[in-house]
Order: C-alpha cells, then structure tokens, then sequence
C-alpha cells in the first residue's frame, strides 16, 4: 500500500518521498527497471502570430532566436517547427514501429487537428495518450476559469481526433497552482506528469481525492539540445540515455524504477538524433527483466498494485 502525500498549512512541499522506504513497484515479469519514452507532439500549436499570439514561439529549435523584430513573423522558425509534423514525427513512429515498442504521446489537441494523418496513425499504433495541452501554452500564465476551460477544450479536441479520450495529463514545463486542482475537479485523469522529483510513481491529495503522480524529466530529454549546458551531439544523447539505462538496470536489481525519455520530433526527428535514438532502443532490447511500456500503463499498474493507503505519512 502506497501512503498518500497531504501538503501541511506550513509548507505545501514534499521533501521527504519514499526515502528509504521505497517501495517494490513490482513491475511486470519482474522486470528491474521500466522505460517510457514520450513523444511531444507540439507542432502547430505553438504561439505565433498567424493564430494571433502576436509572436512566434522561439523555444526548443534549431537556433537562437530574437532577428526578426517583435509582430512580425518569424518565418524560419515557423518552418523549424513545420519539420517535425512533416518530417520528424514520421521518423519517430517508423523507430519505434520497426522494434514493436510502445511510446507515449503526449499530444497538443490544436497540434493533433492540424495534422489529423498523425491522430489516425497514433489510433492504429500501440502508443498510448497523455493530454500536453489544448495548445502548447504555459497553463501558470492562464486565470483559473481559461484554464479549466483549456482543460476541457483539449479533452474533447483529442476525443475528435483520435477517437479516445486522454487518461493522462502534462503541462507545458510546469502546472498552475490551480492545475492539479482542476484536473482531479474534471474526474477523468488517472494521473499527471507535472512533476519531476521521484523516479517512482506516487500518491497526493487533492481536494480530499487520492490522485497519481507519475513523474517526468528534464535531464533524460532532447530539449537538453536547446539548452546552452546541454546536449551537444547525438553521441552526447545517446551516452547519456546509455548511461542513465545501465545506471538504473543495475539498481534494479534490488531496487527497480523508472526510467522517463522525453522526445520531440522536431528534435530527435532529425537524422543523427534519431539514429542516436534507435542504438539507444537498441541497447535496451539486449537486456532482459526490461518493461518498455506506455505512460498509461505505468498508472494503470500502479492504481492495480499500489493502491492508496489511508494512512497519512
């Protein structure tokens, strides 16, 4: 049984985690480690000034922004996002598909209605949903009421599109203080993503309602490329994906956990970061007692195996 978090009057914060009562998360076929890997699927749906955000969105591409004078369109960066629909998500799925892998895609609803060939080729993949949004906005920039209705728009846009409805949840970067509030409001998340401090999945309350928490990165993630102490060639990527892998495998051993991979096809779609990607795929699929697995299962399996105790910590 999992203990559920309740924040104190003092100090909203959990600092403390499972520390060293960690539980066995007791993966499938005993396997010591679980992977995900989650695919951004943001193009399209980024801020620019034909959909009147009256700029372009300069982040996580190809090259620093700010020549083109604010209002005006930035027509190099529209096209740096314009390849990940055309080209780089393609990549992506052919990766994965090649291996039989399962992925995660945490999909912009607005993104997903600009490209309905990527939603259909999502609804025939083994990939799972996460909901990234109605667009690819900071939900802390939103009032409470734009946001719940962003929330309900994005739900019913995904269901549209691809034929289901998300389970899942992540924000751009981070939540509103109001967002986990609104998700648990809205009743039909069975986790969210919105936070980045345990390897493991674990239990919160909100609103007197027990809710999952399934954790994500920003070290295992190709946005690193975009940032200036980041990654800096494929070989970079790849060793670094490598060397978290072997890392957690070996903790695994007595303690297993779970290893999070964020992508965007803007990025890892590019020739020498996606063949970076598939030795990495390559490497994991030597190793047995592995669980490459979808977003969903991983909360599916912990609400069946590690339901929430009464028992406050």
């Amino acid at each position: 049984m999992n203990r559920v978090w309740r924040p104190s009057s003092d100090n909203p914060r959990d600092f403390v985690g499972y520390g060293r009562k960690r539980p066995d998360p007791r993966w499938p076929g005993k396997a010591r480690i679980a992977v995900n890997f989650a695919i951004n699927y943001e193009e399209g749906s980024e801020y620019s000034v034909p959909d009147g955000s009256g700029r372009t969105e300069l982040g996580l591409a190809e090259a620093p922004g700010g020549r083109v004078p604010a209002g005006q369109r930035d027509l190099a960066f529209e096209t740096m996002y314009e390849y990940g629909s055309r080209v780089g998500i393609w990549r992506l799925f052919q990766i994965f598909q090649e291996r039989e892998l399962p992925a995660t895609l945490f999909g912009c609803a607005v993104a997903l209605e600009r490209n309905l060939d990527v939603a259909e080729a999502f609804a025939a993949s083994n990939f799972d949903l996460c909901c990234h949004g109605w667009r690819w906005e900071e939900h802390f920039r939103l009032s409470e009421d734009e946001e719940r209705e962003r929330i309900a728009q994005a739900i019913s846009s995904l269901k549209r599109t691809t034929g289901e409805r998300p389970l899942g949840w992540y924000c751009r970067f981070g939540p509103s203080e109001n967002t986990r509030r609104l998700l648990v409001e809205e009743g039909g998340f069975l986790y969210d993503s919105d936070a980045y401090n345990d390897e493991l999945p674990y239990w919160v309350e909100v609103s007197g309602r027990n809710h999952l928490i399934v954790p994500y990165t920003m070290d295992a993630n190709d946005g690193k490329f975009a940032a200036p102490s980041g990654f800096s060639s494929p070989d970079d990527f790849e060793s670094y994906l490598k060397a978290t892998f072997d890392q957690l495998y070996e903790e695994g051993a007595e303690r297993p956990g779970l290893m999070s991979v964020g992508l965007h096809p803007r990025i890892t779609g590019r020739p020498a970061r996606a063949r970076a990607l598939a030795n990495v795929l390559d490497h994991i699929l030597k190793h047995d007692r592995v669980w490459v697995c979808g977003r969903l299962d991983v909360a599916q399996h912990w609400h069946a195996q590690h339901p929430p105790s009464e028992t406050d910590r």
